[in-house]
């Protein structure tokens, strides 16, 4: 059962890393065309800064999960670091533990803003975008980050044979 889940799982890590990376690819060729466009033809592209904006929210919010798999969001933990083994791990574990009820709140509170925008058909100024999309970045990268936190939890200690790895 084990095996089967960290399969999904490398599976999904691998998606979102593609993902991401494709998204931040387009944000790049996007300012590329834009700035060829404004500096040789001295004609720029009306809705570039939008996208590129809503780009860059869909790889940060796709790339979080692979970074909270590999345990690498931002701490602070200096003190943490300094505790003996024990109270170490307690503490590791009580904060990975906030992180994932946090991050469903906000997710849980996004929810209505994100139904209020499909409702309206809120769009983008310059790019007449659908804002839920970029906007609904935020609650999806959120439970994929409190998700593979909780298995990563849960498989704790298992590598990919379904192996003891400490």
């Amino acid at each position: 059962m084990t095996d089967a889940v960290l399969r999904i799982v490398r599976g999904f890590l691998a998606f979102a890393r593609a993902a991401a990376g494709i998204l931040l690819i387009c944000s790049v060729a996007i300012n590329f065309a834009n700035i060829i466009g404004r500096y040789f033809f001295s004609v720029s592209i009306s809705w570039a800064e939008e996208i590129m904006l809503f780009l860059m929210v869909g790889c940060v919010f796709l790339g979080s999960g692979p970074v909270s798999w590999a345990n690498r969001q931002i701490r602070m933990d200096v003190l943490v670091s300094m505790m003996p083994p024990r109270v170490r791990h307690f503490l590791e574990l009580l904060s990975d533990l906030v992180f994932i009820v946090t991050s469903l709140m906000l997710a849980w509170f996004a929810a209505p803003v994100i139904a209020d925008l499909a409702a309206y058909d809120e769009r983008s100024q310059a790019a007449n975008f659908p804002l839920v999309i970029p906007q609904a970045m935020l609650p999806i990268g959120l439970t994929i980050m409190a998700i593979l936190v909780a298995i990563r939890l849960l498989t704790r200690g298992k590598d990919a044979a379904g192996g003891r790895a400490h």
